[in-house]
């Protein structure tokens, strides 16, 4: 029986070589859809994580569709801001539709960002926007939603703080969040790629918990009494996100100050939380839960 193909845009990126990788180690047979100017290093990156490299005009519904024919999944995985999320994306799913690609599996990898109010966080407005764009779509397509990445807690998202070992929250110490590993996305999503029953939201998370857990959980694995600590409302990260914004728009970087407190506050505000979660669909992935996750030593290098 032939191996099932994967095509996936975004290999050589942090999230596209975990999920490259995760298909490689299910059997797949991988192809990287590769910008026709990349370089020989990029090429053998591919090849060391088990893919071969499908090079391709990333700008050309033709070019791309060759490199998509006979693929039984599209993955992207790739990230960036309009001119990649919308614009590309649009291209890559025009190429799978063209090339007689069945399924369809778009860069969301994000909390629930259909509950989002538009204008309201500007990367979840994006992938909300491309959703629009898919569904209209002659394609099967599953988003893969997972809350925030569990990896970012520390430095990206500097809710835990261990030098005066409090947990910060605004509003609700007690509002659940969500979080996931990148490996454990990786993971999740290799599996839905060669699962062709998938509908057309799947919602994982390694671990749900609130402010209060967390500081409980960290002060069980790290030894250190770990309080939560209240810094504000939810309105009033709201208001220091536009002040932020109109100070320092930084329009084209993709995860500026601004992105990651519109990211939080939409947590904190409880409307992202996923709800009903698919973790046991595949019974043989297991989650990495934040107790798994930190240590004293992680905590502090992951706080640098």
């Amino acid at each position: 029986m032939p191996q099932p193909t994967t095509a996936i845009a975004g290999a050589t990126g942090d999230l596209g070589a975990r999920i490259t990788r995760a298909l490689v180690a299910r059997g797949a047979s991988v192809r990287a859809l590769v910008r026709h100017d990349a370089g020989p290093e990029v090429l053998q990156q591919v090849r060391d994580l088990g893919a071969e490299p499908a090079v391709a005009d990333v700008s050309d519904v033709s070019s791309m569709a060759e490199a998509c024919r006979g693929a039984d999944c599209v993955v992207s995985a790739l990230n960036g801001l309009r001119d990649v999320i919308v614009d590309r994306q649009s291209v890559l799913l025009d190429a799978a539709v063209a090339a007689g690609v069945p399924r369809f599996i778009p860069s969301d990898y994000s909390a629930d960002f259909t509950t989002t109010p538009p204008g309201d966080n500007r990367n979840l407005d994006l992938r909300r926007e491309f959703m629009g764009r898919a569904d209209r779509a002659p394609i099967r397509v599953t988003s893969i939603l997972n809350g925030a990445f569990m990896d970012m807690l520390g430095a990206e998202m500097p809710i835990i703080q261990p030098r005066i070992k409090r947990v910060l929250f605004w509003e609700d110490k007690d509002q659940l969040l969500d979080f996931t590993t990148k490996d454990d996305v990786a993971a999740f999503t290799a599996a839905a790629a060669l699962d062709p029953t998938t509908p057309r939201a799947l919602r994982i998370s390694g671990d749900t918990l609130s402010v209060r857990d967390l500081a409980g959980t960290l002060t069980r694995t790290t030894g250190d009494r770990y309080r939560p600590l209240r810094v504000g409302s939810v309105t009033s990260l709201s208001l220091l996100i536009g002040a932020i914004r109109t100070v320092a728009p930084a329009h084209g970087e993709v995860f500026p100050a601004w992105q990651g407190m519109q990211y939080t506050r939409d947590m904190f505000s409880g409307r992202v939380q996923l709800g009903s979660l698919d973790n046991d669909r595949y019974p043989e992935l297991t989650f990495t839960t934040v107790d798994d996750k930190f240590t004293r030593r992680e905590l502090e290098s992951a706080a640098r």
